[in-house]
């Protein structure tokens, strides 16, 4: 038999992989370097060697953090599958015939449901073995039944998580953004105060207590106004009670760009700057090896438009 000649040596290796996915998760050399249990100069080494030894740029820095450029999203969407493939590959050779995961996973924002499902069968066949069912009746609390074993998996936004028996790590971010009929009296400025939020109705969704509590605290700091607030159970409820003019919806970006685009709704963000909303993925230690490849698997299937991490 010929013999095979060896592939050529890549000039990356897995740890630059993984630094380079902390990073486009993270934004910022601090977060990456603590999710990754390294300093923020060794960090900063490991990127500036990647590029060194890519000859590219990997990312720019902004004010707003680090954003991959167009060659660093082809290494982040590129590397989520090679390592995800090469911890099959590890799985397969290690135990040859693995046994089912069922596993129990909540989103603690509805406006998730509307990506999760479809995201849940392209990833099926990427997670041999692992058999995942919503619950969604634990979408407004959680964390406790997480840490009660009635959930395996979580994906939350503003809830605190206990340290003992849940892992957790960041997914992606999403934008909260207001929303508002063209005719409304605040369409014409170019971006809202915290006093214009005081002085009209909100329109917002059956949010958790957790995130209402970040929304003030992001907003109005210690403050704690009084404000006037209609929830709606569906987005585009919220968006037509706008639309009429009865208010300013409070939503997330993603959820609500493709209900835009007619000219009777105009979209607005806070003078003080983007409104920012992390998402992370929290599991129980039980099921740690199965989480990982979701986690993985999910950061690849993020919705155009988001942020990693």
């Amino acid at each position: 038999m010929d013999d095979i000649a060896p592939p050529s040596s890549p000039r990356l290796d897995v740890r630059d992989l993984r630094v380079v996915l902390a990073l486009a998760s993270a934004g910022t050399t601090a977060r990456a370097a603590a999710a990754l249990h390294l300093t923020q100069p060794a960090v900063s080494r490991a990127l500036l060697a990647a590029e060194d030894r890519l000859g590219t740029r990997l990312f720019d820095r902004t004010p707003r953090g680090l954003v991959p450029t167009p060659a660093g999203q082809e290494l982040v969407s590129g590397a989520t599958r090679l390592l995800l493939e090469l911890g099959d590959l590890e799985h397969r050779v290690r135990a040859p015939v693995a046994p089912s995961i069922r596993m129990r996973l909540v989103c603690e924002c509805y406006t998730a449901y509307h990506w999760l499902p479809s995201a849940l069968v392209t990833l099926r066949k990427s997670l041999p073995g692992i058999h995942l069912s919503l619950a969604v009746e634990h979408t407004q609390e959680p964390v406790p039944a997480l840490v009660a074993g009635e959930l395996d998996v979580a994906l939350l936004t503003t809830s605190s998580v206990p340290r003992a028996g849940i892992e957790c790590r960041p997914l992606f971010s999403d934008e909260i953004i207001f929303v508002m009929a063209a005719s409304h009296p605040l369409a014409s400025r170019k971006a809202l105060t915290r006093d214009d939020l005081r002085e009209h109705t909100l329109l917002t969704g059956q949010t958790p207590a957790a995130e209402s509590h970040w929304f003030m605290a992001q907003v109005f700091g210690r403050e704690r106004p009084r404000l006037r607030i209609e929830r709606l159970p569906l987005t585009e409820a919220i968006l037509d009670v706008a639309r009429a003019g009865l208010g300013i919806a409070v939503l997330s970006e993603w959820i609500t760009t493709p209900h835009l685009g007619k000219g009777d709704l105009v979209v607005k963000r806070l003078a003080s700057g983007p409104l920012r909303r992390p998402w992370r993925m929290a599991w129980r230690n039980e099921v740690q090896d199965a989480a990982l490849r979701l986690h993985a698997a999910l950061e690849s299937s993020v919705p155009r438009g988001l942020a990693v991490g």
